[in-house]
């Protein structure tokens, strides 16, 4: 869904009164000066019960593979538009089949997305990009390179570095950036 419909305006507006921010058409691609992005990645089918309270200020959701069902996805765009990547275990499930990276804009930032780094790496990373959001190894990372910064949300099912389940939200305001990790 375009930013500029309808459906992501009344969003803004909720999001700018629970934050106590004037909502202004003028000041940003969604009204208010901050657009949050939820980050998400190895799903294998199945959702964490607070992803809904985790995501409720999202303007976007980006899933970087290993989705598992129709049924995540559907789930996740109940929240927010969704941008999503085939992973190395995603097949034949999907109603339209989901690309292998995809580059997308979200508050005047590019993301390009894919499943595995150095398939990303490989392909070849656009000049232009703030953030590369990947997963497969479902261990949290973020790391800023160059002025680009490296996002991988860890997983929000199994991770493997002994951490709780996890999830990234990447805050974007005029030309700054900050990324955290949420822990479920």
């Amino acid at each position: 869904m375009a930013p500029c419909c309808s459906r992501s305006r009344t969003r803004a507006r909720r999001r700018c009164r629970r934050r106590g921010v004037a909502f202004r058409r003028s000041s940003g691609p969604w009204g208010c000066s901050g657009v949050l992005v939820g980050v998400i990645s190895d799903t294998h089918g199945v959702l964490p019960t607070s992803i809904h309270e985790v995501f409720a200020d999202a303007e976007r959701i980006i899933h970087a593979g290993d989705v598992g069902s129709q049924a995540v996805l559907d789930e996740l765009e109940s929240i927010a538009p969704i941008s999503a990547v085939e992973g190395n275990t995603d097949a034949g499930w999907q109603r339209t089949p989901l690309p292998g990276r995809l580059t997308v804009t979200v508050g005047g930032a590019r993301f390009h997305v894919g499943h595995k780094l150095p398939d990303l790496i490989r392909a070849g990373i656009p000049g232009d990009a703030d953030f590369v959001i990947y997963g497969h190894t479902h261990v949290a990372a973020a790391r800023d390179i160059d002025g680009v910064w490296y996002v991988n949300p860890g997983s929000a099912r199994e991770p493997r570095d002994g951490r709780p389940p996890s999830v990234a939200l990447i805050e974007i305001t005029g030309d700054r950036r900050s990324v955290r990790h949420v822990y479920l």
